[in-house]
């Protein structure tokens, strides 16, 4: 079963293949990810990384946690749950409550 985590403090050049190329040395990648801002496509300078094992995973939060590449010490840990959000509909509307 394939384990996420979480990549942060990348440099702002990174894209998916330079991510992937990080994390390939410590097992097998099933995908990378670079997170872009929707408005201006560029790197909000974090990511995501699908190690195949927690094995794997584990390894690679050893050896690249804390590491310098570009520049920049890399943050890498398991990647939390996504918190579910209010929906935007819901919030501009009000849908929902009851008026007196």
């Amino acid at each position: 079963m394939s384990k996420k985590l979480y990549v942060g403090n990348l440099d702002p050049n990174v894209g998916n293949a330079e991510l992937e190329q990080m994390f390939v040395g410590h097992g097998t990648v099933v995908s990378a990810l670079v997170c872009l801002d929707k408005d201006s496509g560029s790197s909000k300078g974090f990511g995501f990384v699908d190690m195949d094992s927690e094995h794997e995973a584990q390894s690679a939060i050893g050896k690249l946690d804390g590491k310098n590449i570009d520049g920049r010490n890399l943050i890498v840990n398991e990647a939390k749950p996504q918190k579910p959000r209010a929906t935007e509909a819901g919030v501009r509307s009000g849908r929902g409550a009851k008026r007196k």
